[in-house]
């Protein structure tokens, strides 16, 4: 399960970033997230574009390396995590809850909460 994990969130977050920095305006119409200057469209390429890629790339060399699954997967766990807590709390200070931040919310929740799952089944038992 923990490799069908990996192997999933590379598939999802290393081209969804890959696009982003590709296509940092595409943001608007998803996301409504504009930039105003180079500064901003660079910042939107690093953020949604280059992180989210890292986190892809860094999901799918573990699922081929062992000895990065538990980094990937504490990666995944805290970034996610994150996201979900910064988002839901955005909703709440912001209001506007749209399909794009549902949508994230539940990819964030669920992948966290998977990552942990998995952390916590790859623990040593002790004695």
């Amino acid at each position: 399960m923990t490799r069908a994990f990996l192997i999933l969130s590379a598939l999802i977050w290393l081209p969804y970033g890959v696009y982003c920095f590709v296509t940092p305006a595409a943001l608007a119409a998803s996301a409504g997230v504009t930039f105003q200057s180079p500064t901003g469209s660079t910042e939107l390429r690093a953020m949604y574009g280059g992180l989210q890629a890292a986190l892809g790339a860094l999901a799918g060399l573990a699922a081929l390396r062992p000895a990065l699954v538990r980094p990937a997967l504490v990666a995944i766990g805290f970034l996610t995590a994150g996201l979900a807590a910064a988002r839901a709390l955005g909703v709440a200070l912001d209001g506007g809850f749209g399909a794009y931040t549902a949508m994230g919310l539940g990819f964030e929740i669920a992948s966290a909460s998977i990552a942990a799952v998995l952390l916590r089944r790859a623990q040593p038992r002790s004695a």
